[in-house]
């Protein structure tokens, strides 16, 4: 039995005021494709559907297209649930008549215990989800049962409650949207709470034979084989520059995980850092085969600089944050130093320069030395 495990799409995202919803209809077509390939039995989506709780009309209409083409065009299941960014309740909305054409949404606690049973070709698979959620809905659900303060513990408890009726004759993939203890993160994520008490402990879902995770983007897994994160679709900050974003396929056999494959995932437009001397980046610029990625650039030069952002977007169009360590770095005894060297002829033809694409002719020279002297004259009268 196959299946994709995929996270964190955030359709809807802006990104520095960007939106990114071509980019994300791009690898969601990829996606599309790679199902169409694997001949998947089902595709599982581990919350982090939508960026935020009530997302723009073009984001739904962007996954209602997705989900009709593979639920209904394809014919496969979909099981996915709430995360953080998603409202539950709204994402539930007609989850119990689209049920029939296999879309399979778990928003709410209640379902805890309602496994999904997909057969493949020759393996049944039990999934069950955890929605997103936080020790206080944990206590409001299950009062007076239960008092859990971390997410740790709501955690727990709510394997305990699965585990308590997960069957034993097939394999059990749980998916579950949440922080594992000491598992790389990025800085697009959102926390979830403050103070540490957001994470999770790994031991937690040992007692499955797959774990498919979503909240972090990078895609990941350490110590335990079956317990992995898919990572999102797109790089959604720069610090995830080196990421390889894709979704995960995989296999199930009677034993449990046969295997788990990375299966890429192509931008429209990659996310990358760019660093060294303005002139330098716009020669580059003029060559580059990947102009339109969307671009963090930090210059080096340790002198004042006019309109950089504007001179480096005629060549690079999608740099989205500028950034000066160069200028940062000198200390103020370099620049005092650089300023008595400077007088006020030498600035003003860097001025120029930097301005006019040119330097002074002589006679503009002659002519701005009359007028320094003229004003020299009267400050001393």
């Amino acid at each position: 039995m196959k299946f994709i495990h995929t996270s964190d799409w955030h359709i809807g995202r802006h990104f520095h005021n960007v939106s990114l919803l071509e980019d994300q209809k791009h690898v969601l077509q990829q996606l599309l494709e790679h199902i169409k390939q694997q001949a998947v039995d089902a595709v599982v989506i581990a919350g982090d559907i939508y960026d935020r709780s009530v997302p723009p009309a073009a984001a739904v209409t962007l996954l209602d297209d997705v989900l009709n083409e593979i639920c209904v065009v394809l014919g496969i299941p979909v099981l996915l649930i709430s995360g953080n960014h998603d409202s539950a309740e709204r994402l539930r909305f007609g989850a119990r008549q689209l049920r029939q054409a296999g879309l399979h949404i778990i928003g709410e606690l209640s379902q805890l215990n309602q496994p999904i049973r997909i057969r493949g070709n020759a393996q049944e698979v039990c999934f069950f989800g955890i929605p997103y959620t936080d020790p206080e809905s944990v206590n409001a659900h299950f009062k007076p049962d239960v008092e859990v303060s971390t997410h740790d513990q709501a955690h727990r408890y709510l394997v305990e409650q699965i585990i308590s009726t997960k069957p034993t004759d097939v394999p059990c993939v749980l998916i579950s949207h949440c922080f594992v203890e000491g598992w790389d993160e990025s800085e697009s994520e959102r926390p979830l709470s403050i103070g540490g008490a957001d994470r999770i402990s790994i031991d937690v879902f040992t007692g499955f034979d797959y774990v498919a995770l979503g909240h972090l983007h990078s895609p990941q897994h350490k110590g335990e084989r079956q317990i992995r994160y898919s990572g999102s679709i797109l790089k959604y900050s720069f610090s995830e520059q080196h990421q390889r974003k894709g979704v995960t396929l995989v296999e199930m056999n009677a034993e449990g995980m046969h295997s788990a494959t990375h299966l890429p995932l192509q931008p429209l437009r990659d996310m990358r850092i760019l660093e060294g001397e303005l002139n330098v980046l716009l020669e580059q610029g003029k060559t580059d085969p990947h102009q339109d990625d969307y671009l963090l650039v930090r210059l080096t030069d340790k002198h004042a600089l006019l309109d950089p952002m504007g001179k480096l977007r005629q060549v690079y169009p999608n740099v989205l944050h500028l950034e000066k360590p160069g200028m940062l770095a000198m200390s103020e005894q370099t620049i005092t130093r650089d300023r008595k060297k400077h007088n006020e002829l030498d600035m003003f033809r860097d001025f120029f320069e930097q301005t006019h694409g040119q330097v002074l002719t002589p006679a503009q020279e002659l002519a701005l030395n009359a007028t320094l002297t003229d004003i020299h004259k009267g400050a001393q009268g």
